[in-house]
């Protein structure tokens, strides 16, 4: 799978819509919302992770490549991958993510 699929899902994002294709997956679906500047940073896990921007602008880095990620783009993070994120909006973010 593509690390960074630009537009993936349109916006506005259908929250269900994501919810539905990432259980067919077998991902977990949580949400977050970050204020401005929010930033996480050298997260490694032991699982597959879908993060998919619903509002806002976020700077996230998966291994060496880093990405602006805005509404509607699906970023893929293979498990045992450095990630970071940074919200870049000034209205901060909403994002979605999930765990396989």
């Amino acid at each position: 799978m593509e690390l960074f699929q630009k537009g993936y899902y349109g916006a506005p994002v259908d929250e269900a819509k994501v919810r539905r294709h990432w259980t067919e997956e077998g991902y977990s679906f949580c949400v977050f919302t970050d204020p401005p500047g929010q930033e996480w940073n050298d997260f490694v896990h032991a699982t597959d992770e879908y993060v998919a921007v619903a509002e806002g602008q976020v700077r996230i880095s998966v291994g060496d490549q880093t990405f602006v990620a805005d509404p509607g783009d699906l970023v893929f993070i293979p498990r045992g991958v450095n990630h970071s994120l940074k919200t870049l909006s000034a209205a901060g973010s909403r994002w979605l993510y999930g765990y396989n």
